[in-house]
Parts: structure tokens; C-alpha cells; sequence
């Protein structure tokens, strides 16, 4: 399984436009190779680069298993808390500095969760145990 962006290549700067110091929507994401008898998909995006440890950036469940295109901004039907303590899309925040790896990391599952909007990373990542069929990784870098 595949996961890609027209918005930045893997292991290259993410635009500015998907960051706090631009519009900080999330970026337009390609899901490739997708599973036979998928149900649905995951998507964590995360910082581990951070002083403090790995800040999640979005943490998203429920997407159809058919999805191809999570289009620039995307709605998107269940959001967990991430770093920020919010349940939506917080881009690229990095103190200035060193370059921060953001991992875009995209799962293939058999089901379709029953977790309530607001659950964590952790609850997410217990629920998918035993049912991930596939994944996929894109990397991106920002410096500010």
C-alpha cells in the first residue's frame, strides 16, 4: 500500500500553505494498492522529531476502503486528539531550528472502527491490533 502527495514528494519540504505559518489545512494525500477487502482506512500524521517527544498532528479513522484521493482540507469522518489537545488537523509547527520529519502514515483495515470522535492515538492504534491488512508511509520535512 502506497501513500503519496501532489503537494510534496517523500522525504522533501512540505509546502508552507499546509503549516502554522501558512493556512494549515491538510495537505491533498493518494492512498495506492489498496487491500482486497478493506473496510476502511487510518491516517496518523506525526511529528517524532519533537523536543518533547512524538506530537500527533491528525489522527483520523473511518475513511471508506475505497478512498483514493483525501482531497487538500478534507471532512473527514472520525478524528481523535492529537498533540494540541484538539480533534482536528494542526500542520507542521516546528520551533526554528533543526528540519522535523512529519510521518504521514496511511492503514488498510478489515473493519470499520467503533471508536467515538475524540479517542486517542492509542485507542485508535489498540482498535486497529489484529486487523491492519496493509499501510503505507509518506515522509515530509518542514523547518522553520
Amino acid at each position: 500500500m502506497e501513500i503519496a502527495s501532489p503537494a510534496f514528494e517523500h522525504q522533501q519540504m512540505i509546502p508552507q500553505k499546509y503549516t502554522c505559518d501558512g493556512e494549515n489545512v491538510s495537505p491533498p494525500l493518494f492512498f495506492k494498492n489498496i487491500p482486497e477487502k478493506t473496510q476502511s482506512l487510518s491516517l496518523i500524521i506525526e511529528d517524532p522529531d519533537a523536543p518533547k517527544g512524538v506530537i500527533d498532528h491528525w489522527i483520523v479513522w473511518n475513511l471508506a476502503g475505497t478512498t483514493k484521493l483525501l482531497e487538500e482540507g478534507a471532512e473527514v469522518p472520525k478524528q481523535g486528539i492529537n498533540g494540541y489537545n484538539v480533534n482536528h488537523y494542526r500542520g507542521p509547527c516546528p520551533p526554528p531550528g533543526k528540519p522535523h520529519r512529519y510521518f504521514f502514515k496511511v492503514y488498510a483495515l478489515d473493519i470499520t472502527l467503533n471508536l467515538p470522535e475524540g479517542s486517542t492515538k492509542k485507542n485508535l492504534l489498540d482498535a486497529m491490533e489484529g486487523h491492519i491488512l496493509g499501510k503505507g508511509e509518506l515522509i515530509g520535512i518542514y523547518q522553520r
